[in-house]
């Protein structure tokens, strides 16, 4: 079982895959980031792939909760290569698709640090966390970040994998975000002024 965090007290099986939904500035990614520090501070693994920050900025937010040099923390950077940095070394830490709309791209690094992680590291609990979905739906359609999403899953579920996927449900149409919840397990709500909600099957 996957003890969510602290602050939620929630558990949930493998193979879960969790939508983190929430307005902007609600504190997604910082619960995502807690939840993630809940695991690789007892022995699992943790991916972060972001679409929004570069590698730099998500190992800085852990350094705040944890020391991540001894814990299997890998960043799937989205953004630096994008923005044209591109004379950037791979690390066991560090890996980078060329931009969000490379989905292609990201799908194969995924796979990549999770065989690693499983097969190398023979870590065989880890949590995952893409942060955001809303950049996917700024440069892709609907269709190509649903099939993306469902083959993405599908990995996580085929490992026993944890998922969190944030999104910005401000930012999204009502068919938009149905369509999307159903590709998962359960929703982490977080509002404006209150405590997260957590609706899990």
């Amino acid at each position: 079982m996957y003890d969510l965090s602290p602050a939620l007290d929630v558990e949930v099986q493998p193979g879960t895959n969790i939508l983190l939904a929430g307005p902007p500035l609600t504190g997604k990614r910082a619960l995502g980031f807690d939840i993630l520090t809940a695991g690789l501070t007892s022995g699992e693994g943790a991916v972060v792939v972001s679409t929004k920050d570069s590698a730099q900025r998500v190992l800085k937010d852990f350094e705040r909760r944890v020391d991540y040099e001894n814990h299997p923390l890998v960043v799937i950077d989205c953004v630096t290569r994008q923005q044209g940095i591109s004379d950037v070394s791979e690390d066991e830490r560090v890996k980078y698709a060329s931009s969000p709309v490379d989905m292609t791209g990201i799908g194969i690094k995924l796979s990549e640090v999770l065989e690693d992680l499983y097969q190398s590291r023979e870590i065989t609990q880890n949590r995952v966390m893409l942060h955001s979905l809303s950049t996917l739906l700024m440069y892709s359609d609907l269709q190509t970040v649903f099939r993306f999403l469902h083959v993405f899953t599908g990995r996580l579920q085929s490992v026993d994998g944890l998922g969190l996927f944030a999104i910005d449900s401000t930012a999204h149409d009502d068919q938009t975000m149905n369509t999307l919840k159903q590709l998962f397990d359960g929703i982490i709500t977080t509002h404006e002024d209150g405590e997260p909600t957590v609706r899990l099957p």
